[in-house]
């Protein structure tokens, strides 16, 4: 597979330096948080929900959460809900350490505080994507097993969606939770201070690489390494500064990059109910701004849009985020006047992280915690081992799959499945006893310990800013009208990021295909992000040991023409004939509409 167009090839020593320059305005957080990074133990006794409670004693009369209709909590009231919260989980429903308490909202304030009340008690706050329905829906709550499921008034028909497992979980709609609120104390918990840094903070749910959703681990220790590794190193916000969060509330790069960043210093955190690409510059000055959170995606929508005068007249400085492209870093950087990217590279799941904290262009950064590049075998996108079955390193300005060392200072925190933690794991990779979590990721050796994201290897692909597993998609596919047989991978679209869906269908015998029901179908059936923007009609499937490289030569063909196949697209919600502009108009985000 080859690398991504455009990435830097090198990063030189001049850059680091002149980095390092620029950061001296931040001496002050970089002294007092950075060395936590490498110093902080997993036995410490110090989570997310204590961070919360020293910046709220700290700094109560700031500003800390800002919502829309002008809702807005200072730090000390926020803490004060937050705690009030957690002694309805605890006295009413039972909560104890350990336990995990479920969160299925759209983005609010209430999200964030419901939340930090979940971790304050040691509890595991499972983050629910709210685009789940159905047996996705049901699968994601049996992993999660929840003590109590916290629902957004109005959300009710979405839970019910996942029959019997639905209707067994204990419910607390947030309404309810507030009435209950209001008669309790606001005390900080004792559970918070006797949480331990090693212990799990949060389930977020991520496709991994095959199969339905998995609920990756988030601990506490985890977290604090992005609070001082993101926040402190990277993104260095000032108590003046809100940064503000478009993304959805269960995405890791809301609770734990935007989060942290605005603990450092006890700066703002402006919640969005939702992205709106024609409103965001608008947004960004309403809620006064001066930094933001996305994904790639986001900043490509944003350059789609026509030029306008709020595109320079809003205050944000610094924006942290991962997948922006190096062909539009430039362009995005220059229209809308954007100092500096602090780009990262980071999974759910994965035990480090890249940051762009010397202001370098298109890299996602570098990581002081061991890690390395090595070759891969691009047909089961596995680690190559030599003859004495060892790894192989890839040499700087190569391109290879990212590997992390688990180690006492970067555990790998794993998913709630061992099995599917075991498989993330190259044990005896370069001596023996030594491990290594797979990050199933390509990424270019850029030199300097500095790295630039490539691409995504395995059945997942990433569209949207969102991980979609092919298994996911092909159980849903598989069953829309007309379809005897399938099979989903994803093919780049120039001018995106990540991976577009596409899916190789069979045609039931004697079954015309249906652009309306199969749209209608997949719609339904499956989150917006998840759904195929291409369908190519094949008269079969192999089914044999070869299967995958024809899976290979499908992707490879992406939507192109070939002899005696018919590529369908999708549009408002259907799927009409493949025209020769339609790449251009995903890109210009026109479509699809669903």
């Amino acid at each position: 597979m080859a690398a991504a167009t455009n990435v830097r090839q090198k990063i030189h020593v001049t850059d680091v330096a002149k980095g390092l320059i620029g950061m001296a305005p931040d001496l002050g957080t970089l002294t007092r948080e950075g060395p936590g990074l490498l110093l902080r133990k997993p036995t410490d006794k110090m989570s997310v929900g204590r961070m919360f409670e020293k910046t709220a004693a700290k700094h109560p009369d700031r500003t800390f959460l800002k919502g829309e209709d002008h809702v807005t909590f200072t730090y000390d009231a926020a803490n004060k809900r937050v705690n009030q919260y957690a002694h309805v989980l605890k006295e009413d429903y039972g909560v104890r350490r350990g336990d995990v308490v479920g969160i299925m909202a759209h983005s609010q304030v209430e999200y964030i505080l419901m939340l930090l009340a979940a971790v304050k008690l040691g509890a595991i706050a499972g983050l629910l994507n709210y685009n789940q329905r159905g047996d996705v829906l049901a699968h994601s709550l049996g992993l999660l097993d929840s003590k109590v499921l916290l629902l957004e008034d109005g959300m009710q028909e979405d839970l019910a969606t996942a029959g019997d497992v639905g209707a067994a979980q204990t419910v607390l709609t947030m309404p309810d939770l507030a009435k209950l609120a209001r008669e309790k104390g606001v005390t900080n918990p004792p559970d918070c201070a006797a949480t331990v840094a090693k212990e799990q903070a949060y389930y977020i749910f991520t496709s991994g690489t095959t199969g339905m959703p998995k609920a990756s681990v988030m601990s506490h220790f985890r977290w604090l390494k992005s609070y001082s590794g993101l926040g402190a190193l990277g993104v260095r916000l000032k108590s003046s500064d809100t940064i503000y969060c478009p993304l959805p509330l269960y995405h890791n790069n809301a609770v734990t990059v935007a989060l942290s960043s605005a603990l450092v210093n006890g700066s703002a955190f402006a919640v969005a109910k939702k992205f709106s690409a024609s409103k965001f510059w608008d947004e960004c000055i309403k809620y006064d701004a001066t930094a933001f959170v996305y994904i790639g995606e986001l900043c490509r929508y944003l350059l789609a849009q026509p030029a306008k005068p709020v595109d320079t007249q809003h205050k944000v400085r610094v924006i942290v985020g991962n997948g922006l492209r190096p062909d539009i870093w430039h362009e995005f950087q220059d229209r809308f006047k954007i100092k500096r990217i602090a780009e990262f590279y980071g999974a759910s799941e994965c035990n480090i992280a890249f940051i762009n904290a010397f202001n370098i262009d298109q890299t996602a950064g570098t990581c002081p915690l061991p890690f390395t590049v090595v070759e891969y075998d691009p047909e089961t996108g596995e680690a190559k081992r030599n003859d004495k079955g060892r790894l192989i390193k890839v040499k700087h300005g190569g391109t290879g799959l990212l590997l992390a060392k688990v180690s006492s200072r970067a555990p790998f925190d794993g998913y709630t499945d061992p099995a599917a933690t075991e498989k993330k794991l190259y044990r005896n990779a370069f001596k023996d006893g030594d491990t290594w979590f797979n990050s199933g990721d390509l990424v270019h050796k850029q030199g300097h310990l500095h790295v630039s994201f490539v691409d995504r290897l395995g059945d997942t692909f990433r569209w949207k800013g969102e991980n979609v597993a092919t298994t996911e998609v092909e159980a849903v596919l598989g069953k829309a009208p007309g379809i005897e047989e399938c099979t989903v991978y994803g093919v780049a679209v120039p001018g995106t990021d990540g991976k577009a869906g596409m899916g190789a269908i069979v045609l039931q015998e004697g079954a015309d295909f249906d652009g309306d029901q199969v749209g209608k179908a997949l719609t339904t059936g499956l989150p917006a992000y998840a759904v195929p923007l291409f369908l190519r009609v094949v008269d079969s499937l192999e089914h044999t040991s070869t299967f995958k490289s024809r899976k290979v030569e499908l992707r490879d063909a992406g939507y192109s023409d070939m002899e005696h196949e018919v590529v369908f697209v999708l549009t408002d919600g259907k799927y009409v004939p493949y025209y020769p502009e339609y790449t251009q108009d995903v890109a210009a985000a026109k479509y699809p509409r669903i």
